[in-house]
């Protein structure tokens, strides 16, 4: 499967604007792939204030995301802010090329920036069946928590999207890699750059990581689509050699 990391600024809390910019590299994009990938909340930035750009879940930013879907034959994820039943959430949605949509809520809301005092926090994982891959999709802060992370449904693809800040790059860079060779997984993180209404600076590293840990490709500070191809038979092979994950603990996570 290709898979298409797509690094960029944000426009602060302008979705129509932020559209058209992703739009305009989806388009001049010449290299074929089967899913794209967009940061954490990339019609906004991370923001706390979600009454000025949320939207439902049959709004504008939806059936943008599904003419992507059908007109380029691809699927397409990243985050945004959504309102539903009076709670904000900040979702991913992953969106098929038939139009198909499923979901994951944030489950770890970063406390250090209120998150938690006005988005309501996920409740389950959720595995996504796309090209005879499983993926797990998670966001941002989520990486931090390896329990929430663990392959216990022997998954393929792990994927965080994220506005990861500058001074905790490394960290960043880091529990990727951690969380790629404890799984055995390809895994994937996709940040922006830039800089956001707060004054933090956002220096991406997006990349691919795969089963044991080797950097496949990082896109540094650049902006643009990033495309990278990847093997199922030969994590599957590199599993059987290597069995680590036949020795995992079992566990249940409590709410």
């Amino acid at each position: 499967m290709k898979i298409a990391l797509f690094q960029t600024k944000l426009i602060w809390q302008k979705p129509e604007e932020n559209r058209i910019l992703i739009q305009e590299y989806i388009d001049s994009c010449e290299e074929t792939y089967d899913l794209l990938v967009l940061p954490e909340m990339f019609t906004s930035g991370f923001t706390m204030n979600p009454q000025e750009v949320a939207e439902k879940m049959n709004d504008t930013t939806m059936d943008w995301l599904k003419q992507i879907a059908f007109e380029k034959k691809i699927a397409i994820t990243g985050s945004f802010v959504v309102e539903e039943n009076g709670a904000y959430f900040n979702r991913l949605v992953f969106v098929f090329p038939n139009g198909n949509v499923e979901f994951y809520n944030k489950r770890h809301l970063f406390s250090l920036a209120g998150e938690e005092k006005v988005y309501t926090k996920g409740e389950k994982k959720v595995i996504i069946d796309y090209k005879g891959w499983k993926i797990c999709p998670l966001i941002c802060y989520d990486l931090r928590f390896p329990v929430f992370s663990r392959n216990v449904d022997n998954y393929d693809l792990l994927l965080y999207v994220a506005n990861w800040p500058k001074p905790r790059i490394k960290a960043w860079d880091a529990l990727l890699k951690a969380r790629a060779i404890e799984n055995m997984v390809y895994t994937v993180g996709v940040n922006r750059i830039g800089a956001d209404a707060n004054q933090l600076e956002y220096t991406g590293s997006s990349q691919v990581v795969d089963y044991l840990g080797n950097e496949r490709i990082n896109a540094k500070e650049e902006q643009g689509i990033f495309v990278v191809e990847m093997k199922k038979e030969d994590m599957l092979e590199t599993r059987k050699k290597l069995n680590f994950l036949e020795d995992r603990d079992e566990f249940i996570i409590i709410s």
